[in-house]
């Protein structure tokens, strides 16, 4: 790859990483709104699940205008790693700044509810759980701000990374396309 093709690459890899930031923003909202309201939690695990298929179809679009229908396996795997990059570094600020200035508490006394309600304690002693649920809480309870968004960075990273390979396997193309917005 040439510089020129690099900067290209990654111009366009920041856009569409800050696009997917707003996806996975969303979808962290309909969590924090979903843990009082169930109807929002099935919206958070839709907008995750459609990640995938956004980034396909911003590579796809990125393939055919940009690159003239011509990518390789490695130029897409490296486009979308860094679209899943940036979106992931855009999510733990966003992450950072709800759980420093906005929660106060929020997710972990709600976490305590659900294990205080009937089925809640049904749940954890149908399987035998009860110390582990008690560590996972203490430890929850501990991390700071920066440790909840420091590991989603790292998790959202690592995902990132094993998802390209599909994406770009199933992107990467040989065959040169004529823009047809040029044509007409």
């Amino acid at each position: 790859m040439t510089p020129e093709e690099i900067i290209q690459l990654k111009a366009f890899a920041r856009i569409d990483g800050f696009l997917l930031s707003l996806l996975w923003v969303s979808s962290f909202v309909c969590y924090i709104v979903g843990i009082s309201n169930p109807v929002w939690s099935l919206g958070a695990i839709l907008l995750a699940l459609a990640s995938p298929i956004f980034v396909g179809k911003r590579l796809q679009q990125f393939r055919d205008n940009a690159r003239e229908g011509i990518i390789s396996f490695k130029r897409g795997w490296g486009y979308v790693t860094l679209v899943f990059f940036y979106a992931a570094v855009i999510l733990a600020l966003v992450q950072y700044a709800y759980f420093t200035y906005l929660d106060n508490g929020y997710l972990f006394q709600a976490m305590n509810s659900m294990m205080d309600t009937a089925e809640g304690k049904q749940l954890i002693a149908q399987y035998n759980m009860g110390e582990t649920m008690t560590k996972a809480i203490d430890q929850f309870r501990s991390m700071r701000p920066i440790d909840m968004s420091l590991n989603v960075l790292t998790t959202n990273i690592m995902i990132g990374t094993i998802l390209a390979v599909p994406i770009a396997a199933l992107l990467k193309s040989n065959v040169k396309r004529i823009n047809k917005d040029i044509q007409s």
